[in-house]
């Protein structure tokens, strides 16, 4: 299985200047761990957790002044939707993160999480498992 049948396609984009508190409220919305922060002055790509959020807010800064730009990871691994799976996942474990920003082309086109991988590989394994015994 490929990383384009696992990945959500909603890619929640903010900017660098979005405070914390606006990012955790669209991410919420959205119902997803993780945004893409787009900085257009460095076209750079950035990616912001839940858990930068957290160990913000865990440390005693204020959601309403602390902004997205300040919390991005800019060293980020990208995957290609062409990925098998098992090589998003080892991406995963050797960088020790839990999302992934898919590119294809010129931008972002989806984000692959632990999650995503776990929700599909669970069922295949329980169908060799079956199978094995059957």
């Amino acid at each position: 299985m490929l990383v384009r049948d696992a990945m959500s396609t909603v890619v929640l984009t903010i900017g660098p200047a979005h405070t914390l508190r606006q990012a955790a409220a669209l991410m919420a919305a959205r119902r997803v761990g993780a945004a893409v922060v787009l900085d257009h002055d460095t076209s750079g790509l950035g990616i912001l957790t839940e858990r930068d959020i957290l160990v913000s807010v865990g440390s005693g800064q204020n959601p309403d002044l602390e902004t997205a730009g300040a919390h991005t990871t800019t060293d980020v691994v990208f995957a290609s939707p062409e990925w098998t799976l098992a090589e998003a996942a080892q991406a995963m474990a050797h960088g020790g993160f839990r999302h992934l920003i898919v590119l294809d082309g010129d931008g972002p086109v989806g984000v692959v999480s632990v999650r995503d991988i776990i929700r599909c590989w669970a069922p295949a394994r329980l169908r060799e498992a079956t199978l094995a015994a059957g």
